[in-house]
């Protein structure tokens, strides 16, 4: 058993890494830009953006799934199933999203920026300026990828204190592995 003030907190990083997870979806789907020629760049011509899309939905669909149990656990300080699976799944779980998360977010920074100097390097050897609309065009979307990376990684940071105190509520009890 946890003090209240524990327990709340653990309830409030999940709403946070549940809303993160959600922005990030929706910077994700939306990032789809048009050039002057009429070609298009959309997130799933990108199998990173597609993979970081994918850990923030298992993400949120996580966090959806742990808030009855979070906002019981907040409201009566008890868990609702009382077989002590619930601190293991807990357990487990938290470490399972958060390494999901910052593999996600390494994806989706390390594509982001290595694509957008990539191509500024070939714009600057082909004499492009900056104020050009199909390099303009092309930062767009690369630099929305690095948002959308840089809102996961609040995600990562609270679920790794809520992994943390999992982690301390499953020392404290007695748990299914003895």
């Amino acid at each position: 058993m946890v003090s209240k003030p524990v327990a709340n907190s653990m309830l409030v990083l999940r709403i946070v890494t549940l809303a993160a997870s959600a922005v990030t979806v929706a910077l994700l789907v939306t990032n789809n830009v048009k050039f002057d020629d009429g070609s298009k760049l959309k997130f799933q011509d990108l199998t990173s953006y597609r993979y970081v899309l994918a850990v923030a939905a298992i993400a949120g669909a996580y966090c959806i799934l742990q808030l009855p149990f979070a906002i019981y656990y907040a409201v009566k300080q008890k868990r609702l199933i009382k077989n002590g699976i619930l601190p293991e799944f807990d357990f487990y779980g938290d470490k399972v999203i958060s390494l999901l998360l910052a593999s996600a977010i390494g994806v989706g920074f390390a594509v982001s920026v290595e694509f957008k100097e990539f191509f500024d390097d070939i714009f600057d050897g082909a004499g492009v300026s900056k104020n050009d609309p199909t390099r303009s065009t092309n930062d767009k979307y690369f630099i929305r990828g690095i948002i959308a990376s840089a809102v996961l990684s609040v995600a990562l940071l609270a679920m790794f204190v809520v992994s943390v105190i999992s982690s301390i509520n499953r020392s404290k009890s007695k748990g299914i592995f003895g």
